[in-house]
């Protein structure tokens, strides 16, 4: 089983975010789910993005990769939207890193470096129409062709925090899709 690092994406750790992880659980995958924001949620992405802009986007990001200090190697980041942001940087930069799972997001991948780490599996998730996903895309397609072991998945909607199931975005059936891909992807490793 895996053990895995999952980032919550700019509304903050949701009741869906953590039911998500609770499904992982119960397929036997150890999950921790930092909580960056401090137990705020916010009701839409904009307000989420209010609160990171006046904590420091990059302290908040700096938070997540301290989480990671505390638990060693040997782990599959993951990552929902904004999450990604600090989920692809650690599996790209930190030795030993399983996998990672990228979901609604992807970074060009000379953010962090001038390829993907050899060894590192990594799946993409997001939906077509989604308005943020369509601005990584070329960056998702690009690592999907490039690496060996990477898989993106495109979805038909528009959503973007389509698999959390505490919010309006939420597609059930989507988001069942991305469960199993995920449940797959970790039970591979």
């Amino acid at each position: 089983m895996a053990e895995v690092l999952l980032y919550h994406h700019i509304q903050g750790l949701t009741d869906g975010v953590r039911a998500f992880a609770d499904d992982l659980r119960r397929a036997g995958h150890t999950v921790h789910t930092p909580d960056l924001f401090d137990g705020r949620t916010f009701d839409d992405i904009e307000e989420g993005f209010g609160f990171a802009r006046d904590a420091g986007v990059d302290a908040l990001r700096e938070r997540g990769a301290a989480a990671a200090d505390e638990l060693g190697p040997g782990l599959v980041y993951a990552g929902f939207s904004f999450g990604v942001t600090i989920a692809q940087r650690l599996a790209q930069t930190r030795p030993g890193a399983r996998g990672a799972l990228l979901m609604y997001s992807c970074l060009p991948v000379a953010e962090f470096g001038e390829a993907w780490p050899e060894g590192v599996p990594v799946q993409i998730h997001g939906k077509e129409g989604d308005e943020f996903f369509e601005e990584d895309l070329p960056a998702a397609r690009e690592l999907a062709d490039a690496t060996p072991g990477a898989e993106l998945f495109v979805y038909p909607g528009d959503e973007h925090l389509f698999a959390d199931s505490s919010l309006d975005a939420y597609d059930p059936e989507a988001s069942a899709l991305l469960l199993e891909r995920v449940r797959a992807f970790l039970a591979s490793l």
